[in-house]
């Protein structure tokens, strides 16, 4: 009976996706400075499925966070074979959470609790792993420096040339 907001468990599919694209582009031969187009579709998909993974993964610790500090705040009664949790329990237009199948409220503000806790952490290390792979990758297309390695001195010539 919960919305989909409030159990975010939709942000591990996005995430499954960007590891299937990533073992894909791990099995495509490296050509150097992109030259298939395979290659370059795959790095690009890649790329922003990280970044919509990561945005989506944030969301999904907002979204746990905020049901985390609603259910700080509940006030439970057990009725038939279900909990159902208020905020306010003095107004009647209070949106009411129901818990199906459980018997005993002390679950979900408790065990309920932790599990909404691990479910943002977990999230926001998914959102800082996306982050970095939005940085490898970028950092790796636009801001790599080759610098070549001189073996010997440079001459006076060799100099005058490089000022030129």
């Amino acid at each position: 009976s919960l919305l989909v907001r409030d159990t975010p468990y939709w942000a591990g599919i996005i995430v499954c996706v960007v590891a299937l694209v990533g073992m894909v582009m791990l099995c495509v031969s490296y050509q150097p400075e992109e030259k298939t187009c395979f290659q370059f579709a795959i790095k690009l998909m890649y790329f922003l499925l990280s970044a919509l993974s990561l945005i989506t993964c944030v969301l999904a610790v907002a979204f746990v966070a905020h049901h985390y500090s609603q259910i700080t705040q509940f006030t439970c009664d057990a009725v038939l074979d279900s909990c159902q949790c208020k905020l306010d329990t003095s107004d009647p237009l209070s949106r009411t959470f129901v818990y199906n199948g459980v018997s005993d409220c002390t679950s979900v503000t408790g065990t309920f609790n932790l599990y909404l806790l691990l479910q943002m952490v977990l999230n926001l290390i998914t959102a800082i792993v996306c982050l970095l792979a939005c940085f490898v990758m970028w950092k790796h297309r636009y801001q790599v420096f080759f610098v070549g390695v001189r073996l010997h001195s440079l001459t006076g010539t060799e100099i005058q040339q490089q000022k030129v």
